[in-house]
């Protein structure tokens, strides 16, 4: 991993590690906590999503989620040594599963702490693009590929767990409740920061159906998978743990997104500008 600067040594406008590492050192006596659960569609190289017919559609949504068998689960042999590639190279990645959409898969990442979430997830995806090529087959993070048409299929997101260590400490739900209208309050504004396309790729998924909320709305719930910001089941039930913000797209850049929700929760009395780098091509003198 490493930052890019331009020739006056500031960060470039795609550089939000740099921003990133400065909010995660103001709260870091928070212990944030983060997890990041990285959803994608394997193509074959034609790119049509892997196991779907050309020209066409698979069986609608049901078998395919956690599933086994080889006609629902395909590419389990790109995600298995995709995981031993992450396992090798030191990362924490947590699990893996098969998806809703056919051919879209999952792995989880984290907990990792402050600003190695941005880190281990990168790598973790350029690993994973590195692990295609062998299988000759290409990865998307688009969060609803055009290639799906216009079909009931989920889109691909890349929620993310969030605690402090008040969160996780008894009677920690307070904290995290707590945390919920500061998240509301910059709903708007996450949204933009929370796809790779300023927010319009998002909207093509967060449409109030399978499996999101509304990218208009702002929802809470317990154990709700259709909410912008959910409370587990056992999390509300043992009164601890974290949250999990559900709107983030699965070619979300993770240094954005978790600053977001640190900058949100643990400084929510101050307006940070979230935007890195220079803009307009200007220089120090403003030329």
């Amino acid at each position: 991993m490493c930052e890019t600067y331009d020739h006056f040594n500031r960060p470039t406008p795609t550089n939000f590690r740099n921003k990133c590492n400065e909010i995660m050192k103001r709260v870091v006596h928070e212990e944030p906590w983060f997890g990041m659960e990285q959803e994608y569609l394997i193509l074959d190289r034609d790119g049509y999503p892997l196991g779907w017919p050309k020209n066409g559609f698979p069986s609608p949504q049901g078998p395919y989620y956690c599933s086994v068998g080889a006609d629902r689960a395909f590419g389990r042999e790109v995600i298995e040594a995709h995981y031993r590639a992450c396992l090798h190279a030191g990362l924490e990645i947590s699990g893996t599963n098969a998806e809703v959409t056919p051919g879209q898969w999952e792995y989880q990442i984290g907990p990792c702490e402050g600003i190695s979430m941005g880190d281990q997830l990168w790598v973790s995806r350029y690993l994973l693009h590195r692990t295609a090529e062998l299988f000759g087959v290409l990865i998307t993070m688009d969060p609803k590929p055009p290639v799906m048409g216009v079909g009931d299929w989920n889109g691909a997101g890349c929620h993310t767990n969030f605690s402090t260590a008040k969160m996780r400490a008894e009677g920690g739900i307070e904290a995290i409740e707590a945390s919920i209208p500061l998240l509301e309050k910059k709903h708007k504004m996450h949204l933009l920061q929370y796809d790779g396309n300023h927010g319009k790729d998002n909207e093509r998924r967060l449409c109030g159906r399978l499996e999101t909320s509304s990218a208009e709305v702002f929802t809470c719930g317990v154990a709700d998978r259709a909410c912008s910001v959910r409370i587990p089941q056992h999390v509300s039930t043992e009164g601890k743990g974290y949250l999990e913000d559900r709107r983030p797209a699965s070619n979300c850049d993770p240094y954005r997104v978790t600053m977001c929700i640190a900058s949100a929760v643990l400084l929510p009395g101050e307006e940070i500008d979230l935007m890195n780098g220079y803009h307009n091509g200007t220089t120090k003198n403003g030329h």
